[in-house]
């Protein structure tokens, strides 16, 4: 399969047409970024990492039932996907208070919440991804509510399978930001990427950030902590 034309590049990828209409190949950069594109920056490795951590985890949803847009890793950093219609929601998914709940809803960071959050956010770089709920989704058109109970269900068995699967090699998952896609036919699928720049990950027994907090915030070895996740996760 070869790549033609580039049809996009975001802040941690770019997306490329192939020579088969149905599939599409995702490369993915080294380039950081974080608060809507305003700190930038560079992780080394990053973009490899990121391609086979989330590889790994969506073949582990794919064998449980979850569908996703994976079709064969070509390399350390490119991937054939399934060419899809991306829904334009932004879906966060919470365990423990952290990041922007933690600030809007006053909760000291780390707080094990009672029931688990979802959250949808309209993707948009100009509005600042702003939070909307079902009934904003509805009126813009985004999803109908058939999808949106599919994206919810979806978006719950992801978080129970990622929260197992996680605890043991020790990582607990805080929250996760996830995409879906809609194929030709109107199925929708799991789509984007699963890794440290889209999930907090925290080490189980020490509360160590091992996710893009550290680029963030400025702790420091942020390459480290991506590659100890790919080490628990893949072994390498």
């Amino acid at each position: 399969m070869k790549k033609t034309e580039q049809l996009y590049e975001g802040k941690a990828k770019k997306v490329f047409k192939t020579d088969d209409e149905n599939y599409y190949i995702v490369s993915y950069k080294d380039d950081a970024t974080a608060f809507n594109g305003l700190k930038k920056g560079t992780i080394e490795g990053k973009g490899a990492i990121n391609n086979q951590v989330s590889n790994s985890l969506m073949k582990m949803l794919e064998k449980n039932g979850v569908p996703t847009h994976l079709v064969e890793e070509l390399s350390e950093r490119e991937t054939v996907v399934k060419r899809v219609e991306i829904v334009p929601l932004e879906v966060i998914v919470r365990n423990i208070a952290a990041g922007s709940l933690s600030k809007r809803l006053g909760l000291p960071e780390g707080t094990k919440l009672k029931s688990t959050v979802l959250e949808y956010c309209y993707k948009s770089d100009e509005l600042g991804d702003p939070m909307v709920n079902d009934y904003h989704i509805a009126a813009l058109g985004i999803a109908t509510p058939e999808e949106l109970k599919t994206i919810a269900d979806y978006s719950f068995k992801v978080n129970d399978l990622l929260t197992d699967y996680l605890k043991d090699v020790g990582i607990e998952l805080i929250d996760f930001k996830i995409e879906f896609g809609r194929t030709p036919d109107g199925t929708i699928i799991l789509a984007d990427e699963i890794s440290p720049d889209t999930c907090r990950f925290w080490d189980s027994k020490t509360g160590e950030k091992l996710d893009k907090d550290r680029f963030r915030r400025d702790l420091g070895n942020v390459e480290g902590a991506y590659q100890e996740v790919m080490k628990r996760l893949l072994g390498k």
